[in-house]
């Protein structure tokens, strides 16, 4: 798959430069993201009006302070996705904005902007899309961990083509190579939603299913024989 670029032109990782969005002016208050965790957490509590900044720029939300980059934290993506949610179509803090912050140069950005980009999409996956050829390219080329993971889960959100599920597969059977135990759950987690789409790839599903559940991680094999209970019994 060729690599893609969002449609309004993201830098790339190398390039890109946190001054070149704009400042928003307005104070808009976020909205209640309450997002469930694929592995079982406990959905975000409701973001207090005093946590948003005055001036909510989105690199602002999604970055730390020089010298404190933290990717173990989430930092402010919850209210970016509540508005996201809210202001979808913004030119300041719209999803086409988010997007763009998955190229970001700072990882710490990228890896928010990911979350972000997956809590706003659960509660509304049409707010994505139109940036299924971005997402898609860089689905085949990261190898952020937390990229990984949040696009795996976003994949199967997309309105795809049988051939771009079937192209699909390939990159998810990589991710089940991966160092991080979230991103191989989340792999098998998205072919399993990707064959309920398309009965083609249902046989394969539960091949990588069952040798998950024989010898993947704790959550790999917890995961997938709940997975395929659903999948044998076709639900």
């Amino acid at each position: 798959m060729a690599r893609s670029s969002p449609a309004t032109s993201p830098p790339a990782e190398a390039s890109a430069k946190a001054g070149h969005y704009p400042l928003v002016t307005e104070f808009v208050s976020p909205l209640d993201c309450t997002v469930t965790s694929l592995l079982g957490g406990v959905p975000p509590l409701p973001l207090r009006n005093d946590a948003m900044p005055r001036t909510p720029n989105l690199l602002r939300l999604l970055a730390d302070p020089p010298g404190r980059a933290d990717r173990r934290s989430i930092g402010r993506s919850n209210a970016v996705a509540a508005l996201v949610l809210k202001h979808p179509h913004s030119r300041n803090f719209g999803t086409a904005q988010l997007v763009r912050a998955l190229w970001h140069s700072d990882p710490v950005v990228r890896m928010r902007a990911a979350d972000a980009l997956e809590k706003a999409s659960t509660s509304k996956p049409a707010i994505i899309s139109r940036f299924k050829s971005e997402l898609l390219g860089l689905l085949s080329e990261t190898s952020q961990q937390e990229l990984r993971w949040h696009l795996a889960l976003m994949l199967p959100r997309l309105p795809l083509t049988p051939g771009e599920r079937r192209r699909s597969v390939p990159h998810l059977r990589r991710y089940l190579d991966d160092r991080s135990s979230i991103v191989k759950t989340c792999a098998l987690q998205a072919i399993f939603e990707l064959s309920k789409q398309d009965s083609s790839l249902r046989s394969e599903a539960l091949d990588l299913l069952r040798a998950a559940a024989r010898s993947g991680t704790a959550a790999m094999r917890a995961r997938s024989r709940i997975l395929l209970k659903k999948l044998e019994s076709g639900l």
